[in-house]
């Protein structure tokens, strides 16, 4: 038996136990889809923590449904709020950004790191920091600090689960003890409302049009990142780090059907793909069970009433995401988190109406361009890349 085996077999007897959780993000998309597994499975889980950043209502619903240790809302000025809401109760309150921190040190086995953009990055850090397993539907966590991510959680013996229904359906096809067999990742994307339009189209676009997804339902940010196809962009430095493969290895395939999530080519020839339903519970049951599996809502799949799938390539000209995201891996150090934070800022201004659509696209290219020569060294650089590349974009809004 290998020593891979040995480990899985004790970390599946492990979760055979009451598993203690904790959701840092817990109001968002992907947080209110992971309560809804555990309410339904309440003795298989503990909940030490739940973090929000401003919703107290829907995070102290929350609360009083799973009865965790302690409730943290990010913003400061809302403890009192949170305070009000949970009197009555054996919760302890928390407020402000050092607080979500210290709730992702908590001591529990299992974090999902739900909270969107960089702004989960210190809170993700410290789960890994502590060896735990860490399910991060954050994709920003590896996409601005990959290298400090991945060396972090090696050193601490931390797990990182991947959620993203991409990087879930790779992580389950993908043969970790024979991966020099592998030839390439295929990430499939389902091409976002506008897939069709012309270029003049997209430029009329409105908010409101691009939060409606074809397919998944998410929250504002991702959903505009799948309409500009930068979601897909992020993706692919994501799983060059975590998946140790190179950019040139990683291929991006349009499927509009979102049944199958993602493929690993081997160099056999063979193809092996993740397929089911499009619904994030899937994805996000895969890591709360892991490494055993365990039993969702989600709709069954059919694929004699489904009939088809098709497949297209992207087009580079219309969607150029997917170009800035292999320059930013080849300029490497701060450029993918320069990338990522000009588009934070970018599509928040989209969606307050300061921009059109296609400005988010030019205002990303600027400040990837203006990446310097910097190599990744630790978080106070990478904080300090950060606010720049926001302040740099903040300019070219205005």
């Amino acid at each position: 038996m290998s020593l891979v085996q040995v480990k899985v077999d004790k970390l599946k007897r492990a979760a055979e136990a009451r598993r203690r959780i904790t959701i840092l993000g817990s109001t968002g998309s992907v947080g209110c889809q992971t309560i809804d597994l555990v309410a339904r499975a309440p003795e298989k889980y503990e909940v030490v923590a739940l973090t929000a950043k401003k919703n107290v209502e829907k995070l102290a619903e929350q609360a009083r449904l799973l009865n965790p240790e302690r409730a943290v809302i990010a913003d400061e000025n809302l403890y009192g709020a949170l305070k009000d809401a949970l009197s009555g109760t054996n919760i302890a309150v928390a407020a402000g950004a050092q607080a979500v921190v210290e709730a992702a040190q908590a001591d529990s086995d299992w974090v999902m790191a739900a909270i969107v953009g960089a702004a989960g990055l210190p809170a993700t850090l410290a789960a890994t920091r502590r060896g735990a397993i860490v399910a991060f539907a954050n994709k920003e966590t590896l996409v601005c600090a990959g290298p400090l991510m991945m060396k972090l959680a090696a050193e601490a013996g931390a797990q990182l689960l991947p959620v993203d229904s991409e990087h879930n359906a790779i992580w389950q096809v993908f043969d970790f003890e024979r991966r020099e067999a592998i030839s390439r990742l295929i990430l499939t994307a389902s091409g976002g409302p506008f897939r069709t339009m012309s270029r003049a189209e997209m430029a009329k676009v409105t908010p409101e049009q691009a939060v409606k997804h074809p397919v998944w339902s998410m929250g504002a940010k991702i959903s505009i990142d799948s309409a500009t196809l930068m979601n897909k962009a992020l993706e692919i430095i994501e799983a060059h780090f975590l998946f140790h493969m190179p950019g040139e290895k990683i291929d991006v395939l349009v499927h509009p059907q979102s049944v199958i999530h993602s493929m690993v080519e081997y160099e056999d020839g063979s193809v092996l793909a993740q397929m089911g339903t499009p619904d994030m519970r899937t994805p996000i049951g895969y890591t709360l069970a892991w490494p055993n599996r365990m039993a969702t809502p989600a709709q069954r799949l059919d694929l004699a009433k489904l009939g088809q799938l098709t497949f297209e390539a992207p087009d580079p000209e219309k969607f150029p995401a997917l170009r800035f995201a292999r320059e930013a891996m080849k300029k490497g150090g701060l450029a993918p988190a320069m990338l990522n934070a000009a588009n934070e800022v970018a599509v928040q201004a989209f969606l307050d109406k300061r921009i059109g659509f296609l400005d988010i696209e030019r205002i990303n290219e600027k400040t990837l361009a203006s990446a310097p020569a910097t190599s990744l060294t630790d978080l106070d650089v990478l904080r300090e890349a950060d606010k720049a590349a926001r302040a740099f974009a903040e300019e070219q809004i205005g």
